[in-house]
C-alpha cells in the first residue's frame, strides 16, 4: 500500500487557485458498510479514514440523501465513531511494463513475492480503453494451447474468451497450469482472484512453476481481501494485458475465478442496500460481468490480441447458476470439466458433448470441422447407450453405428486424455486426432478346437 500522507488542499484546475477540501466524519459502520457525512466526493474516489490511531483507505461507492457510503481496502480493525474521513480524490495509475514478467503482485501492483521493489516506469488506470467493435480484428488464427483435446475439438482462436466451466477438485487449476505453459503467446497474465492464499503458491510453485513464471505476471488477491480489492485486481489483470496488447502482443489472459468476481460486487451491492433480484445476486453483477469481459479480444487491425479464459465455478456442478448462465452467454465458447469423468481418473476431465468454441469454424477447414463433429456424434452414441452396453443388455448387430462406438470410443477415450507434464502442439494434436478417428482393425477370433484353420490341415 502506498503511504499516504496528510492532504487536506488541493490544486482548482479550472480556477487556478488553492480550495480547501471539505473533510467529513465517520458516522456509522455496519460490517463492510461505512457511512459519513460532510464529504464532497464521487462515486470512486478514495478516501483515508483517521481516527488518531489507525489509517485506513477506503473507496466510495455510492451515497444517499448527504450521505456517502465507503467500503475498506484494508481490514476493518480498531476503527472509532467520528473518525476524520479525509478524500484523497486521485486516481492513482498503476504499475505496468515489462518489469511485471516474472512478478508476483497484489491488487494495489505492490509485489509481494519476496523479491525487491519494482521500478515500472510506465502506468495506467484501471479503466479500460474503449474499442470501436466495427475497428476490432476478426478471429481468424488458430492459437495453439498445447492441450490435444482442446486443440483438435475445441480449437481456440487468436483474440477468442472462453469460459472454463468447473465445480471443486476436478482439475481446473491444473489445466490452468497447463494453458499457462504450453499456449503459444508473447505474454501470460495469470489473475488468482478469490482463492485460498494456500493454493496461491502451491499455483505458483507446482502448477505454473519456474518455466511459466518467466513469461508470465501474477496478480494474487486471495479469498481474505476485501472485496473491493478483489475487483480491482481483476480489473488489474485485464488493464496489464490490455498495455501489452497496445504493443503489439499476442496475450494469453487467465482469470480464475470469474465467479469471484462476480462474488465480490455481489458483496459490495448488498452492502449498500441494492436489492437481490437472481439468486441473490444484484442487477449490478450482470452488468459488471460483460465490462470486464469485453476488454478482452482483438485490438484494431494490426495490432496485439487478448485471448482469455475465465473459470467459472458451478457449484453441485450446476451449469444453470446465474453466473455461469451469464458467462455463458456473453462468452465465445465454454469448457465444461465434468466431475464423473474425473472420477474415471480422466484429465483434463473434458465433458466433449457440454464444450464448445464459437469461434472454431472461422479459424480450421472444412474438413477439420467435420471431423469435429463426426467424432462428437459417435460419443455422444456410446454414452447414450452406456449402461446397457455396461450390464451386457445390447446385443451385438441392432444397431451398426452403436457397433463402430462401441469399438472406435476405447481410442477416442485415449485421445483425450494428456499428461500435465507433456505438450502436444498443434500439429501433433491434428495428427493423433486424425489416428483417433480411424476405425480399429477388426480382431481375429480365436479357433475353436477341432476348427479347420482356412489354408490349413486339420490334425
Amino acid at each position: 500500500m502506498s503511504e499516504v500522507s496528510d492532504f487536506f488542499t488541493k490544486q482548482s484546475e479550472m480556477m487556478g487557485e488553492q480550495k480547501p477540501l471539505v473533510e467529513g466524519r465517520l458516522t456509522r459502520m455496519v460490517g463492510l458498510t461505512m457511512e459519513a457525512l460532510g464529504l464532497q466526493v464521487t462515486v470512486g474516489d478514495r478516501c483515508l479514514i483517521d481516527d488518531g490511531t489507525k489509517k485506513i483507505e477506503a473507496q466510495v461507492v455510492g451515497f444517499d440523501a448527504g450521505k456517502t457510503y465507503l467500503m475498506p481496502l484494508q481490514p476493518l480493525v480498531g476503527l472509532k465513531s467520528g473518525a476524520k474521513v479525509i478524500p484523497i480524490n486521485q486516481d492513482e495509475p498503476l504499475a505496468i511494463g515489462d518489469e511485471l514478467l516474472g512478478r508476483v503482485v497484489n491488487g494495489f501492483g505492490e509485489p509481494i513475492d519476496g523479491k525487491g521493489p519494482l521500478t515500472c516506469r510506465t502506468h495506467r488506470s484501471l479503466d479500460g480503453e474503449y474499442i470501436n467493435p466495427l475497428h476490432r480484428e476478426p478471429i481468424r488464427q488458430p492459437l495453439d494451447v498445447g492441450i490435444k483435446a482442446i486443440n483438435a475439438m475445441l480449437t481456440v482462436g487468436r483474440g477468442q474468451r472462453l469460459g472454463l466451466f468447473a465445480g471443486s477438485g476436478v482439475g481446473k487449476s491444473v489445466l490452468l497450469g497447463m494453458m499457462t505453459k504450453f499456449t503459444e503467446a508473447d505474454i501470460t497474465i495469470v489473475g488468482l482472484i478469490g482463492e485460498r492464499g494456500r493454493e496461491v503458491k502451491e499455483f505458483i510453485e507446482d502448477i505454473l512453476g519456474e518455466e511459466g513464471l518467466v513469461r508470465s505476471v501474477v496478480v494474487a488477491s486471495p479469498a481474505d481481501d476485501a472485496p473491493l480489492l478483489r475487483l480491482r485486481a481483476s480489473q488489474y489483470c485485464t488493464t496489464i494485458a490490455e498495455h501489452f496488447r497496445a504493443q503489439g502482443k499476442n496475450v494469453l489472459l487467465l482469470i480464475d475465478s470469474l465467479t469471484r468476481y462476480a462474488m465480490a460486487q455481489r458483496e459490495i451491492a448488498l452492502a449498500i442496500g441494492e436489492p437481490p433480484a437472481t439468486k441473490g445476486y444484484p442487477p449490478s453483477v450482470f452488468a459488471k460481468i460483460p465490462q470486464l469481459v469485453e476488454r478482452a479480444g482483438n485490438g484494431e487491425a494490426g495490432g496485439g490480441s487478448i485471448t482469455a479464459f475465465y473459470t467459472v465455478l458451478t457449484e453441485g456442478d450446476d451449469q444453470q447458476d446465474p453466473v455461469a448462465d451469464s458467462a455463458r452467454a456473453i462468452l465465445d465458447g465454454h469448457i465444461v470439466l465434468n466431475r464423473a469423468i474425473a472420477e474415471q481418473g480422466h484429465y483434463p476431465a473434458i465433458d466433449i458433448e457440454q464444450s464448445i468454441s464459437r469461434a472454431m469454424p472461422q479459424v480450421v477447414d472444412e474438413v477439420h470441422l467435420q471431423t469435429a463433429q463426426q467424432f462428437k456424434q459417435i460419443f455422444a452414441k456410446y454414452r447414450q447407450n452406456e449402461d446397457l452396453i455396461t450390464i451386457g443388455a445390447y446385443q451385438k448387430g441392432s444397431d451398426p453405428q452403436l457397433d463402430q462406438a462401441i469399438l472406435m470410443v476405447p481410442q477416442m477415450k485415449a485421445f483425450l486424455q494428456q499428461s500435465h507434464k507433456k505438450a502436444e502442439p498443434f500439429k501433433e494434436s491434428l495428427q493423433q486426432f486424425v489416428q483417433a478417428m480411424q476405425p480399429p482393425a477388426p480382431q481375429k477370433q480365436p479357433l475353436k478346437s477341432g476348427q479347420k484353420q482356412a489354408g490349413g490341415v486339420r490334425r
